[in-house]
């Protein structure tokens, strides 16, 4: 297994200029807000593993997902979390038990939240992306 390539993926959900984002029931990153995502399962790309983790949390079926960034997270970059960004979705959110909460909201509100670490550039690379289409 090559230690580089994504094993997690999160989405920048996009609607009328506001992201969606969650806040994390449990362990890691409990009571953070955050994009909603999760980790890779056997034999899929990652691609699939962000379509998938998106319909658990939240209930939304994606398309068409954009390369946004890959981040190490974890003390040790433990995961390495390919992120997308898509304005390309259909359903209402339906949040699971992994969500406590979720909103729709302004970047430039995130200020007022207690997100994971370097959010706010995650999100400015994720609507850069979404300007160049």
């Amino acid at each position: 297994m090559n230690d580089d390539l994504p094993n997690a993926a999160s989405v920048a959900i996009v609607r009328e200029g506001k992201v969606l984002l969650i806040k994390r029931a449990y362990a890691p990153y409990q009571h953070l807000w955050t994009l909603p995502g999760g980790r890779m399962e056997a034999g899929e790309t990652i691609e699939q593993c962000a379509i998938r983790e998106i319909a658990e949390e939240v209930g939304l079926v994606i398309r068409n997902p954009r390369p946004v960034m890959v981040q190490a997270l974890g003390r040790d970059g433990t995961f390495r979390l390919a992120v997308f960004v898509t304005r390309d979705f259909t359903g209402q959110v339906r949040a699971s038990d992994e969500v406590a909460d979720h909103k729709w909201l302004d970047p430039a509100a995130l200020i007022a939240l207690r997100t994971t670490s370097r959010l706010d550039d995650v999100l400015a690379r994720a609507f850069a992306v979404l300007l160049q289409s």
